[in-house]
């Protein structure tokens, strides 16, 4: 919540549909993405929140949140199910246990522009290093033609976006940096 209010939102806790309706984005946070889908069956939330997103509203998530907005998954739970949104095959634990949770910086591009000549595209975000903390993280394995690819860790997706949707296989909460949720907030207010 302090990234969020340091990037200029007003922050909410939501466990209620209610609550997520009178939200105007959502954030989906790390964790552990079958706790999550079993919390999320429990009360009810799998179906209406699959519409809320399909139907556009703002979501970011965040290492297990990756895996929520995931239409595919790779190596979870037995039945594991998702609120997709975003055209992407997801790994669980990818980067290895617990025990081989890491830091360093990533790549980033966040206006989601790469013109391939190693330019900057206009928003001074090509090629920004991001300090990455990344716990027990998913990658992206695959990502569709919809999805841009918004930063990398040795050649594995970390970052993506598509429309209305963000993720991250990393925490950046974790990090005094709030870029990522300053740009989450622009597309929130639909300014990015």
């Amino acid at each position: 919540m302090r990234a969020l209010g340091e990037a200029g939102a007003t922050a909410t806790p939501v466990r209620r549909l209610a609550e997520i309706e009178a939200v105007d984005g959502l954030v989906i946070p790390g964790g552990e993405s079958t706790t999550l889908w079993k919390l999320a069956t429990a009360f009810e939330l799998m179906d209406p929140l699959r519409k809320l997103i399909a139907s556009g509203m703002p979501a970011f998530g965040s290492c297990a949140g990756l895996i929520m907005l995931a239409d595919r998954l790779v190596d979870g739970a037995e039945g594991q199910q998702t609120f997709g949104g975003i055209d992407m095959t997801a790994r669980r634990n990818a980067f290895g246990r617990q025990v081989d949770s890491f830091e360093r910086e990533v790549t980033l591009r966040l206006n989601g522009e790469d013109s391939g000549d190693g330019q900057d595209s206009g928003d001074g975000e090509h090629g920004t290093p991001f300090h990455a903390v990344f716990i027990r993280a998913p990658w992206v394995e695959r990502a569709g033609a919809e999805v841009t690819v918004l930063g990398e860790d040795n050649g594995r997706i970390v970052a993506v976006r598509q429309g209305s949707l963000l993720a991250t296989a990393f925490h950046p909460e974790l990090t005094p940096d709030t870029r990522i949720h300053e740009f989450f907030v622009k597309m929130v207010k639909g300014t990015s």
